[in-house]
Order: C-alpha cells, then structure tokens, then sequence
C-alpha cells in the first residue's frame, strides 16, 4: 500500500503539518468521499439493493424451499457478493473515471498527505459494506428467522467488513488499466462471472466438476468459505482463505503501484 502511497505523493503534500492537521486531512478525505458516493444513487442503490433485493427473492422467499439450511447459506453467499460491489467499482470504476477526467493529477497538486486519497476511497466501502451486512443480517433474523448467535453474527460482520480490502485492491488495479469509458462494462464483466463462478448464487456442489476445481483461483470463493464459516455451515479450517485473501491483496495492490507509478 505505501508504494502505491508514494505515487500520490508531492514534494510540498505535508512538509511541515502538525500531527492534528495531518491527521485531519485524513479524516475530511475520507468524510467527502463517504458523502460524495453516498450521495451518489447510481452507485449506492444498485449496490445496496441488488444482495438484498437477491436475497429476500432466493433467502426468504424461496429459501424454505430448498432447504432448511437454504436462507443460512444464502446469507453468507450474498454477503460475499454485496460487499464485492464497493471495492470493484468505488476503487475501479472511480479510478479509472477520475484518471481520465485529471481529478488524479489534481489530487497530486494538493498539499494533502499521502494517500489520503485512496484511504478515503477504502472508508467509503467499508461503510457501504457495513451498510450491506447490517441489512442481510437483520432480513435473515427478522424476516427468514435464521438461528444466529450474537458470536455468529458479529463473525460474519467482520468478515464482510474486511472481506471487502481484497476488492479494493482488485478495483485498484483495474482502475490503472481500464479507460472510464469502458470501465462499467469491463468491471461488470469481471464482478458478475467471479460471483457465480465462486458458488454465491449455485452451490459449488451443484455445478460441474471442472468449475468446482476452478473454484479456488477466486477471491470471491475464499471470502465466501469465510463468510459460510461465520454462520456455522464452513468446512475446514479458516487460515488457509485468510491466507489467500491477503497474498491477493498484496499482489493486487503491488501491480498497481508499479502502474501508476509508470502510466499515472
């Protein structure tokens, strides 16, 4: 993260700032991204709306249906796809948007610390991420009566909360490659096939052997296995999918400070 820091940088970005002011910055950074994307409704309302509005179609409605166990996993699966959105498209769609229009290169100009930029951008979907678990949860305990435990509960709240870095490392390297012309169509196309690919809308158990094998090279999967963990329903032990999450987070966030680095 602190390479990618580093190409937001400037020569003048806090020589001299008290700790209060730096500090500061960092936090009003964070407050008008916060605000801009929530006041944004063609970002904040598909987001919010297409887990939950899947959910109570699929969970509750129909979830009896397939089983007793059908809104429990439901819960974890939609979790995992609702908390993907925020990353994807506030760090991808975003960046790529605002390469393209030289918000970047005036971002640079501004004598703000170093990345205040992509922190705000960080805060902004966990809050939204927050938002879609917080609404999951209460649909499945009020509404599909799932038996949760507080433990579970806060578990599977956590993991949705830093289930959603890997994506904003992943958004943050497709910003640096796509133009934002193309940036929704591309990021859709890369959001909705991971998605279903790594079981959150078909049970990996019900779809072909060789997508079952497949699986793995998702960070969707190993959120999910987490997140299906947290309700009682995981397999396995958990530190090999932390594991995983992390190298992609790292690895993500590496190839795309060598971009900007390079490209801007």
């Amino acid at each position: 993260m602190n390479a990618v820091i580093s190409t937001l940088d400037t020569s003048h970005a806090h020589v001299g700032m008290p700790t209060r002011r730096v500090i500061g910055a960092y936090l009003q950074e964070a407050r008008s991204e916060c605000l801009r994307y929530l006041r944004s409704p063609g970002f904040l309302i598909p987001t919010v709306m297409l887990p939950t509005v899947f959910y109570l179609m699929f969970g509750i409605v129909l979830g009896r249906a397939n089983g007793a166990d059908a809104p429990r996993y439901l819960l974890a699966a939609y979790g995992t796809f609702g908390v993907m959105a925020p990353g994807l498209f506030g760090f991808g769609l975003a960046l790529a948007l605002e390469r393209d229009n030289g918000l970047m290169m005036l971002k640079r100009a501004l004598p703000m610390p170093p990345g205040a930029y992509l922190l705000g951008k960080m805060a902004m979907a966990i809050v939204v991420a927050a938002v879609v678990s917080v609404l999951l949860l209460l649909m499945a305990t009020l509404l599909a009566h799932v038996p949760l435990t507080a433990s579970q509960m806060l578990t599977l709240f956590i993991t949705d909360l830093f289930g959603v870095l890997p994506f904003c490392a992943m958004g943050l390297l497709l910003g640096t490659l796509i133009k934002g012309q193309g940036a929704p169509g591309v990021v859709n196309l890369i959001y909705l096939p991971m998605a279903f690919l790594s079981g959150l809308w078909v049970p990996l158990a019900m779809m072909p052997k060789i997508l079952q094998q497949l699986a793995p090279i998702w960070p969707s999967y190993h959120l999910s296995q987490l997140a299906l963990s947290a309700v009682g329903l995981g397999q396995g032990i958990a530190w090999p999918h932390v594991a995983t999450l992390l190298a992609y987070t790292v690895g993500f966030v590496m190839l795309a400070a060598h971009r900007l680095r390079r490209h801007g």
